[in-house]
């Protein structure tokens, strides 16, 4: 029987490793926000070795995790970007598909920005109104501690200082690790400013997140899939709506759009990266160290991604929008990615 199971293995390790010799480009999945940082090291990549440009697929950060995580071999991808950190969840599916050495990389970090087109007036908001323009119920504006289907149609109903114009908020899907972010951060940043919603926290966390983190469904709130570009071009021909996507995009559209002030701060890399803009958070990709040394090049790749050339402070990614990591920081990641250093379960 022992024999049995070890031909069966045997077979089954040689299949991979003839399966993956037959690919010799390296497959990435993931996040939307990641996408042109991991595109721009793929082309640089491509061009400066012998290795072929990786192939890139734009399938949010959810969606990137569920097909990194179904298993091993070269019908799987080898690495997955993401707008956040993995969830314990996925790392425990990852675990029960084989995928049992992950290495983690911490790229940098992003803003969350809450655009419109600069034909517009420039909105500036706290996180409490962004939260009452887009949850789902939210406290009777008559009064008391009760929860109420979202009642609010236009921005100046949920504040008079906002433009009296309608709702209309387009951002990622469910799948999206800017969505994820967007909630978590964004989101519940304004609902716990409640503070008898913030104690339900301390009773019922299941309750608290889907009060603070689910977004009304009566057409306020579009959801514009896992492209940011179409986001910023609907922005571009509809002055009256905001867009919620990852700061890079909006740098590299500052011809056309405006981010708004939160809080009293201007989503700008300074204040990302200081962590004085309130809706900012860390960008990663994550390898399977189980197709390094069958599929070509991904040592050479995160190498290349963890340069200073790269992702340095006067590195290409910055040109991209990329807010870097402190110096410290980055030599500490730079190291655990390049000796692709196995990560715990993100507990």
């Amino acid at each position: 029987m022992k024999k049995s199971l070890i031909a069966v293995a045997v077979v089954g390790a040689a299949s991979m490793s003839t399966q993956a010799l037959a690919r010799d480009t390296i497959n990435i999945v993931g996040s939307s926000t990641v996408f042109p940082f991991s595109t721009a090291v793929a082309e640089q990549f491509g061009n400066a070795t012998k290795f072929p440009t990786p192939k890139i697929e734009s399938t949010g950060s959810g969606g990137g995790m569920k097909l990194f995580c179904a298993g091993v071999g070269v019908q799987r991808p080898d690495i997955t970007n993401a707008s956040r950190r993995m969830k314990v969840s996925e790392f425990e599916k990852c675990q029960e598909n084989g995928v049992e050495e992950i290495t983690e990389v911490k790229i940098g970090f992003d803003g969350i920005a809450i655009a419109n087109s600069k034909k517009a007036e420039q909105f500036e908001m706290s996180l409490r109104d962004l939260w009452l323009a887009l949850a789902k119920d939210v406290p009777n504006p008559e009064g008391g501690e009760e929860l109420v289907p979202n009642p609010y149609k236009t921005w100046k109903e949920v504040n008079p200082e906002l433009p009296d114009v309608a709702i209309e908020v387009l951002g990622p899907p469910p799948t999206s690790g800017t969505r994820d972010a967007f909630a978590e951060i964004g989101l519940e940043g304004g609902c716990k400013t409640f503070d008898w919603i913030a104690d339900i926290k301390g009773e019922d966390k299941s309750k608290y997140k889907s009060i603070c983190h689910t977004v009304r469904e009566d057409g306020a709130y579009v959801e514009a899939g896992e492209n940011d570009n179409l986001i910023v071009q609907k922005l571009d021909s509809n002055a009256d709506a905001l867009g919620v996507f990852g700061f890079s995009f909006l740098d590299q559209n500052t011809d056309k759009l405006q981010g708004s002030i939160i809080d009293g701060v201007k989503p700008t890399m300074d204040k990302i990266a200081s962590g004085d803009y309130p809706i900012s958070r860390s960008l990663f990709f994550y390898v399977k160290n189980a197709h390094v040394g069958t599929i070509p090049g991904i040592e050479e790749y995160v190498a290349e991604f963890t340069s200073d050339k790269a992702w340095g402070p006067d590195g290409y990614l910055i040109d991209k929008g990329l807010v870097p990591l402190p110096e410290d920081m980055r030599e500490k990641v730079a190291k655990s990615a390049q000796d692709l250093e196995p990560m715990s379960s993100p507990k």
